[in-house]
């Protein structure tokens, strides 16, 4: 439990955690991928009036870890190690979507979130 907690600055994981999950609203808003992301895996947003709650949820505790894992990595001086897990989740991630038959860009318009975010936090651990 101690790989877990010892050495973490814990500033440093908040702040990346806000800012990557900021970073979302932007990236899959109109002003940057939003639109041709909704249209690439058929959802139609422009009758969206409420933020899909539970998603939103699951995507804070999501980010929330990841940032938390990339404070862990830091303070053991293994932060090459999130480059690995971060792009085996970036595969993962593409097989499913795969499975699922999204079309090109949507998986890369989600994987590409996925590496910014990590960027974005391990930024933040260099700053904080």
């Amino acid at each position: 439990m101690n790989e877990l907690l010892d050495g973490v600055n814990w500033l440093a994981v908040i702040v990346g955690f806000m800012a990557a999950y900021l970073l979302g609203w932007l990236w899959y808003s109109p002003k940057l991928f939003g639109s041709k992301w909704a249209e690439a895996v058929g959802i139609d947003m422009s009758g969206e009036t409420e933020m899909p709650a539970m998603a939103m949820f699951v995507q804070a505790v999501g980010t929330f870890l990841l940032s938390w894992l990339v404070g862990i990595t830091a303070a053991s001086n293994a932060l090459l190690t999130i480059i690995l897990i971060a792009v085996t989740l970036m595969t993962l991630m593409a097989a499913g979507s795969m499975y699922c038959k999204k079309p090109g860009s949507a998986i890369a318009i989600e994987m590409g979130y996925v590496f910014t975010m990590v960027v974005l936090m391990i930024i933040c651990q260099g700053i904080f």
